[in-house]
């Protein structure tokens, strides 16, 4: 699985952090069928599942999102260490943006922790990191 924290008003990180991850899924080829893209909302509130299914759309094509309620994403996101807390912004149309961490994080099948990706992270680094955990003889 790679899975990513974030949210969909979010002006920058988030979006290239599901670009890298849908190009790097692409660069593999036929591994990538034997990898799960998962994008998870830190921001419940505005987040509506029709809002997360818009917004992935624009991605990887096997892409899914998750929500649940605040207490859900926070006990999910404490297991993975991710910090994220609302802020207010200035502008009152927007109303509060969400400071997060911006890590893609590389699981094996059983969910254990492979490697994780900082939002300095070149497409191709998570390709081959995909390429080291997906053995051609074990794609889908």
């Amino acid at each position: 699985m790679l899975i990513y924290f974030g949210y969909t008003y979010c002006p920058d990180l988030c979006p290239t952090a599901l670009n890298d991850m849908s190009m790097a899924l692409q660069e593999i080829g036929t591994r990538g069928k034997s990898v799960q893209p998962i994008f998870i909302t830190v921001d419940p509130m505005r987040d509506t599942p029709e809002k997360l299914e818009a917004y992935i759309a624009h991605f990887h094509p096997r892409l899914i999102a998750l929500t649940g309620d605040e207490s859900e994403i926070n006990r999910v996101a404490r297991s993975y260490r991710v910090h994220y807390v609302h802020l207010r912004d200035p502008d009152p149309e927007i109303g509060y943006q969400v400071e997060h961490n911006s890590i893609i994080y590389l699981m094996g099948p059983d969910g254990t922790y492979v490697t994780h990706f900082n939002h300095e992270v070149e497409f191709e680094e998570i390709a081959n990191a995909l390429r080291k955990a997906v053995p051609a003889d074990q794609a889908l």
